[in-house]
């Protein structure tokens, strides 16, 4: 996969025009979709399900990419790759046997990501990094959208790069939480892959033209 990749939030899109906003990312130069669940057990707040995975299947032209801010996500990655997700990320936080789930979502036909809070150091990945697709650093704590971005990210990321490095992983780096124009390219210089943008999109007087500039 190609690198310095955007990937705008559908939690922050207009709930009663998705099929609107989601036409409009398809006009646009985003690279994937990102959908955000949360079960309110995991994290406080509850979001998308299988319904609105039927209407970004059904509309979106772009690479679905779904993450999991869910307790058992093992119960429910087929599924969700059934409703058509391209990558499926879970939480390492929130999955009891890590590498069965990354087998599970491997084996049937789409990309896996494991995806760390803040307060979760990158060493917890070196058991892993060689078998997943993507790493997802929270760059504010999971659960709610429009937060503050998280400055010890940019040396995670750094960690990151490192561990994929030295064990010869392909993983990308996947950046998610406070993601805007102002840091945008300091992330990609940084060493970010993906970055998933939500309030800074969708908020935006021209979301296109948005999505275009943190290209840049």
């Amino acid at each position: 996969m190609k690198t310095k990749l955007i990937s705008p939030s559908l939690l922050s899109a207009d709930f009663g025009n998705l099929e609107r906003d989601i036409q409009m990312l398809n006009k646009s130069q985003s690279d994937w979709l990102h959908v955000d669940v949360m079960d309110g057990r995991y994290v406080p707040n509850i979001s998308f399900g299988f319904p609105v995975m039927k209407t970004v299947k059904k509309f979106s032209k772009k690479f679905v990419d779904v993450h999991l801010m869910i307790v058992e996500p093992e119960k429910y990655v087929e599924e969700f790759i059934e409703q058509g997700a391209d990558l499926v990320s879970i939480h390492y936080e929130a999955c009891v046997h890590l590498h069965r789930t990354i087998n599970l979502i491997q084996d049937k036909g789409a990309k896996a990501g494991v995806v760390l809070n803040p307060a979760s150091p990158v060493l917890l990945l070196e058991d892993i990094i060689a078998d997943v697709d993507l790493v997802l650093l929270m760059s504010v704590n999971p659960g709610f959208g429009g937060q503050k971005f998280i400055e010890n990210t940019y040396k995670k990321i750094a960690e990151t790069k490192d561990l994929i490095l030295s064990n010869n992983s392909t993983a990308l780096i996947q950046i998610d939480g406070g993601v805007n124009l102002d840091n945008a390219a300091k992330l990609f210089e940084a060493g970010a892959d993906v970055l998933v943008a939500g309030n800074a999109v969708f908020s935006s007087e021209n979301p296109e033209k948005t999505i275009e500039l943190m290209k840049i």
